[in-house]
């Protein structure tokens, strides 16, 4: 197998305060993962540095080969995230949310193939304040989706 994702020595402090402590972990292609632990005990902070939203203090991360730390814009071209909660503009429409999202990235796929792995097909054109709690999971989910990460 392939190391999708390798984190080495990966630390972050807020003042006084160590968040992350030299954790490390890998993560093969195709393997689920779960990263687990109380409140507080920096699983968002780590996130978010692979993710390339966060700087880390120290260690390394690498995401596909590619060195995060040093590289965070590539990242963000090749992963895709659904966040705890996502927010989005609650007057556009579905699909106009997905070719917004889209045009973030040099590489997007077409908004109906989007919509219709995620089962909005018929909400293209409905506003997203219009849509139930877990269409609008699903939409977020499209936005991951949308740079076929």
């Amino acid at each position: 197998m392939n190391t999708a994702v390798e984190v080495k020595d990966l630390t972050k402090r807020y003042g006084s305060l160590l968040a992350v402590n030299k954790v490390s972990f890998a993560i093969e292609e195709g393997e689920i993962f779960g990263l687990l632990g109380p409140n507080g005990a920096g699983k968002t902070t780590t996130l978010e540095m692979i993710e390339g939203l966060r700087k880390s203090d120290g260690g390394s991360i690498q995401v596909c080969g590619i060195d995060v730390i040093k590289r965070a814009s590539d990242i963000k071209e090749i992963i895709g995230v659904q966040l705890q909660s996502t927010s989005i503009y609650d007057k556009i429409k579905v699909g106009e949310a997905i070719d917004l999202f889209g045009g973030y990235y040099q590489k997007s796929l077409p908004t109906v193939e989007v919509l219709h792995e995620v089962s909005l097909d018929e909400k293209k054109d409905s506003a997203v304040q219009s849509l139930s709690g877990g269409q609008k999971q699903r939409l977020a989910l499209a936005l991951a989706l949308v740079n076929d990460p």
